[in-house]
């Protein structure tokens, strides 16, 4: 007997050349968008067109709602942008809390730009109860929706909600994910005052990717996708 067709892969989008990285694996392909939201469609698209199961949201995000610290899962219950409000994949969401059973279940927000401030992340909580931001999701979802795909996230809390994001964190993003180290010190040298800022979200950085790794294994092949075989 033959064996049987493999099914396409999983799409992992995420923002940043790691969390790439980490999503890898078994039945996952992975867009990685490097902060550029038309960039990440084009390459989301691409894949869309190569055959997919389903797309996830994955990595680090930014909290807003104040109870969430850095290492903390949360779980995608509807992703809210400007532009509208998408739901996700009831059985897929389902497995992924079942897999991170610490993860908050809650509405994730997408953004075009980063929300830097305490103050602007507040205003979005307030405004749509999302627990965490990120400038993948609503992408993903808006083209998930289009091609009548299945959709879910997680994404790990790097920033918590009164956190500022110093002004070297904002141009550290090279198009390929990266680090763009040359342009984090142009902006120390102008600005030296932020370096203890840069040092702490360093270290928050550093729980985010140990509970995203974490998180990558309890997921397994498909990234938690329904009845994905066990590659």
């Amino acid at each position: 007997m033959s064996a049987a067709p493999k099914p396409p892969p999983v799409i992992a989008v995420t923002g940043l050349a790691f969390e790439a990285q980490i999503a890898k694996g078994p039945g996952v392909a992975v867009v990685c968008g490097g902060g550029d939201g038309p960039r990440t469609a084009s390459a989301l698209q691409a894949a869309i067109d190569a055959g997919t199961s389903g797309i996830l949201s994955f990595g680090t995000a930014g909290g807003l709602a104040a109870h969430l610290v850095p290492g903390d899962w949360v779980v995608a219950e509807a992703i809210l942008a400007n532009a509208g409000r998408w739901t996700v994949d009831f059985a897929w969401s389902a497995r992924l809390l079942q897999k991170l059973p610490h993860a908050t279940h809650a509405p994730i927000a997408g953004v075009d730009v980063p929300l830097a401030d305490a103050a602007a992340k507040q205003a979005w909580h307030d405004r749509t109860g999302a627990a965490a931001v990120d400038m993948e999701s609503h992408i993903a979802a808006r083209l998930a929706a289009a091609h009548g795909l299945p959709f879910a996230a997680c994404r790990v809390i790097v920033d918590p909600a009164d956190r500022m994001l110093p002004p070297a964190a904002l141009v550290a993003m090279r198009a390929d994910g990266g680090v763009d180290v040359a342009a984090v010190l142009r902006s120390l040298a102008s600005q030296p005052g932020q370096l203890p800022a840069l040092l702490r979200l360093a270290l928050d950085a550093r729980s985010a990717r140990a509970a995203l790794l974490r998180g990558r294994l309890a997921l397994g092949p498909g990234l938690g996708f329904p009845n994905f075989p066990e590659l």
